[in-house]
């Protein structure tokens, strides 16, 4: 029987010790890493080697991060993308997850983080590739197909926008979605966060056993939201 071939990561940053520490840390959990430094470089070797994760600094010389997101996804690439951001650059983070980019990990960061969501943005891909009529997370069931939503299998009842919005979730289930995607996607316009802030907490008090500590909605403060991920 042959072995499964190894998940390709492109590493794209400018700093040696960052792709350094990143390549000994992924190929030692059997991942084949390749590097880039630039984002002109980056997209030669996407067009090259195909990877099937990208972990891709914002900062770049010449052609930034930012470009790199927007002209794959213009492109039609599904390709998952982690967004590595510096802790003060919270805006940054907002355009490059509204741009498509999957998640980000802030720096510094710890190696266990980054592959926790290089998995996260691996099975929502997969998740993508093959929507599931039935999602299921914990206590939660959410039934696509006819509109149910049920916790430890009793249903619960949704006003038609807070199911929108849980569906929103569902369909990207372990990536954040920011403010902006949410109310776009859910309003049509980008109107007041408050809104989405109040109808975040109507759900969470009927899909949380404690919504004071949501285990299925996360916050991520300033940016938006994420829905945990299936198990």
């Amino acid at each position: 029987m042959s072995a499964t071939p190894a998940l390709r990561i492109l590493v794209v940053d400018d700093e040696p010790a960052i792709r350094r520490f990143l390549r000994v840390s992924l190929s030692a959990q059997g991942y084949r890493v390749f590097e880039a430094e630039t984002g002109e470089s980056a997209l030669d070797h996407i067009g090259r080697d195909h990877p099937e994760m990208i972990v891709l600094d914002l900062g770049l010389p010449g052609l930034d991060g930012f470009e790199v997101i927007r002209r794959l996804r213009e492109a039609g690439s599904s390709v998952p993308i982690i967004v590595l951001s510096s802790r003060a650059d919270e805006r940054g983070k907002v355009e490059a997850l509204d741009l498509g980019a999957d998640d980000y990990v802030t720096k510094p960061f710890g190696v266990e983080e980054l592959l926790a969501r290089i998995r996260s943005a691996l099975r929502h891909r997969l998740q993508q590739q093959g929507e599931r009529p039935v999602f299921r997370s914990g206590d939660l069931m959410v039934d696509i197909v006819r509109r149910v939503v049920a916790v430890k299998g009793e249903e619960v009842k949704l006003s038609p926008r807070e199911y929108e919005i849980l569906r929103l979730l569902v369909a990207h289930a372990g990536k954040v979605l920011t403010h902006k995607f949410i109310l776009r996607e859910v309003w049509g316009t980008e109107t007041d966060v408050q809104y989405l802030r109040i109808y975040i907490r109507a759900i969470r008090q009927k899909i949380e056993t404690d919504p004071e500590r949501p285990y299925h909605i996360q916050t991520e403060q300033g940016v938006g939201y994420r829905l945990r991920s299936p198990e």
